[in-house]
């Protein structure tokens, strides 16, 4: 499975009541709450360069995911503009103009693209542009949608998750749990893998579904609520889930990040960590952005520290990347920092168009991935 390094960006919002806070602008806006470590040097013993970069417009306050598919790129705007480039020059091949403002994207695959709206309407589209078909939901669609055969997976806002027939759009099943009353509105979605949907909820418990019929295949707990406050007793699950072979890795906001065992659900390890932004894993560690913009390295097996980079303090740091000898993370000005697997040291470092970055770097190939800012920059970046 080619599964999306991304990750979430969060803003605290009570569900049906009015705004607490908004973890967006403080995470990753222009303006974050606390002031912003200085860029720490870096001595380049590896090298970065933009391969080719491009514009599709910004994202307002909207997070959009570049989705890479075969040899596509595709990126979206809030104005309800999508556009498809060659993943290996930058070229735009396709432009589709959805004709209303975008608030999730982009899934993909190489026949079909998918967006949805703040009305819950998803649209797909084949990779001409022309529309195949329209789907209603019940809530906003803040994450893409995830393609896999014949099914479509759509979660929205309110916590839902939606099955739908990718020929017409016709809606298979729904999974839906109670929210708590405050909780982390999430721009992550799902991840689909070997027939199963793994997705994290409010209250720190993450589900695996059977992605034919949308039946529990289990429901385990990354993290416990607790405390004396409701804002106290959040502990949602952040980002996307990281599965990678017989494991599934996830992390909550004031609570812990864990490993679980893809096929039961039973608990591998687990420890005391807090994230807003997630995280992602590869054969021997699991890497978390952690709520104070640390970026963790654990070991997968037994969730064991490794190393921990402190120097990007306040920067807005997104979910890490993990990227062959490599882990890249982007911060709220929009610099892709480059950090070494081994211990966490800066190699290199890119800047882009000075506007924060919020999902997580996406990998193109081996050697390079793409970023997508809040000003609409698409920038692919190759590494070695």
């Amino acid at each position: 499975m080619k599964r999306r390094a991304a990750a979430a960006l969060l803003m605290l919002a009570m569900v049906g009541c009015s705004s607490v806070g908004n973890l967006y602008d403080r995470w990753f806006g222009s303006q974050p709450a606390a002031k912003p470590s200085p860029l720490p040097p870096v001595q380049n013993t590896a090298a970065a360069r933009i391969v080719w970069q491009a514009n599709v417009g910004p994202a307002e306050r909207a997070v959009f995911f570049p989705a890479v598919t075969g040899n596509m790129v595709y990126a979206a705007s809030a104005a309800g503009r999508i556009v498809g480039f060659d993943a290996r020059t930058g070229k735009q091949v396709a432009t589709i103009a959805v004709g209303q403002p975008l608030s999730g994207g982009v899934g993909a695959n190489g026949a079909m693209v998918l967006v949805g709206t703040g009305k819950g309407e998803v649209f797909a589209f084949d990779a001409g542009g022309k529309q195949l078909w329209k789907a209603q939901l019940s809530g906003e669609i803040l994450a893409p949608p995830a393609i896999e055969g014949t099914l479509v997976a759509v979660r929205t806002g309110d916590g839902r998750i939606y099955g739908f027939d990718v020929a017409d759009g016709k809606r298979r099943w729904v999974y839906q749990r109670t929210t708590p009353a405050l909780s982390l509105r999430t721009y992550s979605g799902l991840v689909v893998d070997r027939g199963a949907i793994f997705a994290g909820f409010a209250g720190g418990r993450l589900v695996a579904l059977t992605a034919a019929t949308g039946t529990v295949g289990w429901d385990s707990v990354v993290a416990l609520p607790r405390g004396t406050t409701e804002l106290e007793r959040v502990a949602d699950v952040s980002g996307l889930p990281a599965v990678d072979g017989d494991r599934v890795c996830a992390v909550a906001y004031q609570g812990r990040v864990a490993c679980f065992d893809a096929q039961s659900g039973s608990t591998i390890w687990a420890r005391d960590m807090s994230s807003y932004a997630g995280l992602d894993a590869d054969h021997r560690s699991v890497y978390v952005t952690d709520d104070k913009n640390a970026v963790v390295a654990l070991d997968k097996t037994t969730g064991a520290s490794l190393w921990k980079q402190e120097k990007l303090a306040g920067r807005g740091v997104s979910a890490p990347l993990a990227f062959g000898r490599f882990v890249i993370v982007a911060d709220f000005q929009g610099y892709v920092h480059v950090l070494s697997r081994e211990d966490g040291a800066f190699v290199t470092r890119v800047p882009t168009d000075g506007s924060a970055i919020g999902a997580p770097p996406v990998a193109l190939d081996l050697s390079s991935f793409v970023v997508q800012t809040r000003n609409g920059g698409v920038f692919a970046v190759a590494v070695e």
